[in-house]
């Protein structure tokens, strides 16, 4: 009885200690100001919290494709099933300083939406075409500038069913301003976390199954670009060559 109270205890410790200390860290941020640069001890929040969630939520991470990222930044898109997908990428890219384009609504969530700004995230404005214009200028020299590489999901919200929705072909602009590579991850499996934790391990694949060098980026048309991610997801997410 004693043995099964102590880890207890221990879970629970696990589980609070990083909460308190996100609490009282995320008072020291601005939850109006934008900040363009990644702090080290708000990335180390991030990272930490986010593997704890990992553990607990019993999710088993298979990645491939590893290799091809490249040394320096880049701008990172690939499919969105649910809201695992950023966290567990930035999770997996932790070396990385990998900052997210996200809805406004991120940056509300108690403790995470003043961490995420301080990590270099930036808030979008899907409704506002000359506001989002200027977050992906903003977004475009923040890479040039080294501060971070960033992610960003070209269908522009999760597809509950699974299948690609049209892409927003502008934010690959974001690449050609910053004159960096696109790196292309195919995720699949993050959709069903929410359903199956309690009952079992979710099995969850990030397969970086492409790289567009700058060069190739640079001379080629938004839509082009488009049509080339989504033919290289469309592969990976279908290896059997079934339409979606």
């Amino acid at each position: 009885m004693k043995v099964l109270l102590i880890i207890l205890l221990v879970i629970l410790g696990i589980i609070l200690v990083p909460v308190l200390i996100i609490a009282i860290s995320s008072l020291f941020v601005n939850p109006n100001m934008e900040y363009h640069y990644n702090s080290s001890y708000f990335r180390f929040l991030l990272n930490a919290s986010t593997g704890v969630m990992i553990v607990l939520l019993r999710i088993k991470l298979h990645v491939t494709g590893l290799e091809k990222i490249p040394e320096g930044r880049f701008l990172l898109v690939g499919n969105h099933r649910s809201n695992y997908d950023p966290l567990l990428t930035w999770y997996v890219l932790r070396d990385k300083q990998l900052a997210y384009l996200s809805k406004e609504e991120n940056f509300r969530v108690p403790g995470y939406g003043r961490i995420i700004r301080k990590c270099g995230f930036l808030p979008i404005d899907r409704n506002n075409p000359r506001t989002a214009l200027k977050t992906l200028a903003t977004c475009a020299q923040m890479i040039k500038d080294d501060k971070v590489s960033f992610g960003i999901y070209p269908e522009g919200t999760r597809s509950k069913e699974c299948l690609l929705l049209p892409f927003h072909d502008g934010i690959f602009r974001v690449a050609q301003m910053a004159e960096v590579p696109i790196v292309v991850v195919a995720v699949q499996g993050t959709e069903k976390i929410h359903k199956q934790y309690i009952r079992k391990r979710s099995e969850v694949s990030l397969d970086f199954v492409d790289v567009m060098p700058a060069e190739e980026v640079k001379k080629m048309r938004t839509h082009e670009i488009g049509q080339h991610v989504r033919e290289v997801l469309l592969a990976a997410l279908n290896p059997k060559g079934e339409e979606e």
